[in-house]
């Protein structure tokens, strides 16, 4: 590919099933791997948020580095979000006492903030547009908000609205298929759909990953976090190789 080709492709992948199922994996992958590392090891969420924010840190400087788009630096960088989300939110909703309706209703407007910066800076959002180090740092800020949200809003949605983990994954399973709906049968914004789906499958992956860990008297399976943790990166794994991994036609 010449180098004219290459300014043609953003530097993330083409939307497609396969893109949502290891997103959704990815969301849930971070849930455990952080609860493992600040409740399994004992760390703590504020040692957790550190250690994955140094991850989440040197990951998006070499995403950024890179030339063309790499599917497994692509998703080490939106697992390192996930975690470091999964910690930040856990520390700020417990640690500093505020609370998941709090946390949730601070995320979700530093998330808008992050979307409304980014568009009045360049003009649009879309991720088709990803492949300059300004775009793909306002990308990956962006994405980090929205992972944290979602672990708050998941917290929420399964706690403080007493819907439960199961009653969590129905209600943002069922709000993930309107979403898919006004994508095949309306003409809404291509763009705005892809941010509801992308903030939406957060918050299922934390109740679901919940589900997995926690105990069975709170209402999970009570299964290792390293072993759910393990089991998530390698269906993610699988899924890469499977599916393809083609980076998206880069808009101009």
């Amino acid at each position: 590919m010449d180098a004219r080709e290459q300014s043609m492709l953003a530097k993330v992948p083409h939307v497609t099933f396969g893109f949502w199922l290891i997103k959704i994996a990815a969301t849930t992958l971070g849930e455990t791997g952080g609860d493992a590392v600040t409740m399994s090891m004992n760390l703590g969420y504020l040692v957790g948020t550190a250690i994955f924010a140094a991850i989440f840190i040197a990951f998006v400087v070499a995403q950024i580095a890179a030339k063309k788009f790499h599917p497994f630096l692509y998703w080490s960088t939106i697992i390192a979000t996930t975690t470091v989300g999964t910690t930040l939110a856990d520390y700020a909703d417990r640690s500093l006492g505020i609370g998941y309706t709090g946390g949730t209703t601070i995320l979700l407007s530093l998330l808008l903030l992050s979307l409304f910066t980014w568009h009045r800076t360049l003009g649009t959002i879309s991720v088709e547009s990803v492949g300059d180090p300004k775009s793909e740092l306002f990308y990956w800020v962006t994405i980090m908000f929205s992972q944290t949200l979602g672990t708050a809003l998941g917290d929420w949605v399964a706690d403080t609205a007493g819907l439960g983990y199961g009653g969590g994954a129905l209600i943002f399973s069922g709000l993930l298929a309107i979403v898919a709906a006004l994508f095949f049968w309306t003409r809404v914004s291509r763009t705005t759909l892809f941010w509801a789906a992308f903030i939406l499958t957060r918050p299922l992956g934390a109740v679901v990953g919940d589900f997995l860990d926690k105990p069975v008297a709170s209402g999970g399976l009570d299964l290792s976090r390293y072993t759910a943790s393990l089991a998530l990166l390698a269906f993610m794994v699988a899924c890469i190789l499977v599916f393809p991994q083609k980076a998206s036609a880069r808009a101009h």
